[in-house]
């Protein structure tokens, strides 16, 4: 089996811990939000911020912090982060008021923002080959374990202490994350890039304005000019954002979205399957989470709970999955993966009344963990694995911004999915859909990845 160095270890702990505060948040609130609610008061308005003021810079401003990390370097890039970050956090657990919390959540977003893209850049600037897929394979295991038990700490903090401590959790990772980057001795060449920042302004006014008209079209109609208008405005700019990128190969010097990435068979195959996958992912966990509350009778953490053989899983599988997709290619995992979740979501077919989570949901959480561990490594390891090292950065934010991307839309659709309201007949087509957009992801996979390029798994 292939192991790492000391050295490399070292840096995969960094990348894990770095990017596990950024996952970690993105779920944990979620539980929360009542709480919130009920001391701060705001009532769905409140909550539906808290939790969007997040998702939104840190999906708006993700490929523009995937070229700082290229241009300034990883390390650099993901300790300002991290400072940002603690103090986001710190903010948002002493918010006096609605207004507080929300823009310091949105603080939060912007800091997350910086660190996924740098710490998997550092991974792919420190390893190649069947030790980085390793590498990755480990990175994948805990930062997915972020998502998965973020719902359960979130339960668990809110149910016996305080919704505030739950903001407080990624205090000591970040202290340590900023102690071991200090130990970090890795050689970042100097690169000559300038960073597009008109392209960032019109990337993320341009996604935000999507994004806004998408969340608050339900409480709003159609109808609203701030609706149409930021949906329109939004459009307009991002149009604008993909023609100065298609400009950009040619004149600007440095364009923060390269549009010759998506020339790379891997790479434009593989955020293929994450669109789907991801959008799946987040379509089944927020489903999920909701019904056992509100259909099955479940309480907080006992919701957060049914998730667990899905976090044991990857700590289990992850690991050794991605070593074998480096021997192996990425191509059959990422075929049967997506298949196998399939699986488990037309397992949630058999939910009904009487509730019964040991026959209804387990087997089908088991076997979405499974597709989910076979999937998740050599996904990311195929995508970074067609780049060389020095586009990993912008590599990692566009993936990572077409996952965000993914579950924001698909979320946003929610009330077209489930007829209106999340009863147990909607349930049943969310697990409907989930299934086709895993299938969809399987087929994606199989048809457009290939064995990554030989060259690009050679030290430069």
């Amino acid at each position: 089996m292939t192991t790492l160095s000391s050295s490399q270890r070292l840096v995969v702990a960094v990348a894990v811990l770095a990017s596990f505060v950024a996952f970690l948040d993105g779920t944990v609130v979620t539980v929360a939000l009542p709480a919130i609610s009920r001391e701060l008061g705001g009532g769905i308005t409140t909550q539906q911020w808290v939790v969007d003021a997040y998702l939104i810079t840190l999906s708006a401003l993700i490929l523009l912090a995937g070229s700082l990390s290229d241009a300034y370097g990883r390390i650099a890039v993901l300790r300002a982060g991290l400072i940002g970050f603690g103090v986001a956090s710190i903010a948002v657990a002493a918010a006096p008021e609605p207004l507080v919390l929300v823009v310091a959540r949105a603080v939060q977003g912007a800091a997350g923002a910086l660190l996924v893209p740098s710490s998997l850049a550092l991974i792919s600037a420190a390893m190649r080959g069947e030790v980085r897929s390793r590498a990755i394979g480990v990175w994948t295991a805990f930062t997915t374990i972020a998502q998965l038990a973020g719902p359960l700490l979130g339960g668990l903090f809110t149910d016996y202490l305080s919704w505030r401590l739950v903001f407080l959790i990624n205090i000591v990772p970040i202290a340590v994350t900023l102690v071991l980057l200090g130990r970090l001795h890795l050689a970042e060449q100097p690169r000559d890039v300038r960073v597009d920042w008109l392209s960032g302004v019109l990337c993320a006014l341009g996604f935000g304005g999507v994004v806004f008209a998408l969340i608050e079209q339900p409480n709003l109609g159609w109808a609203s000019p701030a609706i149409w208008i930021s949906g329109i405005a939004g459009v307009a700019l991002f149009i604008a954002f993909l023609l100065r990128q298609r400009v950009g190969d040619g004149s600007v010097r440095s364009p923060l979205l390269p549009l010759s990435l998506f020339r790379v068979r891997n790479f434009s195959w593989g955020n293929g399957a994450t669109l789907f996958v991801y959008a799946a992912l987040a379509l089944n966990g927020f489903v999920v989470g909701v019904y056992l509350q509100q259909g099955a009778g479940l309480g907080a953490t006992a919701a957060g709970l049914a998730s667990l053989p899905m976090s044991i899983l990857m700590i289990l599988l992850s690991s050794r999955i991605g070593t074998w997709a480096g021997r192996l290619g990425p191509r059959p995992f990422m075929t049967a993966g997506p298949l196998l979740m399939a699986a488990g979501a037309l397992w949630l077919l058999t939910v009904t009344v009487p509730f019964d989570y040991w026959w209804q949901v387990l087997p089908a959480m088991i076997l979405m963990g499974l597709g989910l561990s076979v999937t998740v490594a050599p996904l990311t390891a195929a995508i970074l694995g067609s780049v060389d090292e020095r586009r990993s950065g912008i590599a990692s934010a566009v993936n990572n911004a077409v996952s965000r991307a993914a579950g924001l839309l698909i979320v946003a659709a929610l009330s077209t999915i489930v007829g209106g309201t999340l009863d147990l007949a909607g349930f049943h087509s969310a697990a409907v859909v989930t299934a086709v957009l895993m299938a969809l992801g399987g087929v994606v996979s199989w048809i457009g990845i290939r064995r990554p390029d030989p060259e690009l798994a050679q030290p430069r």
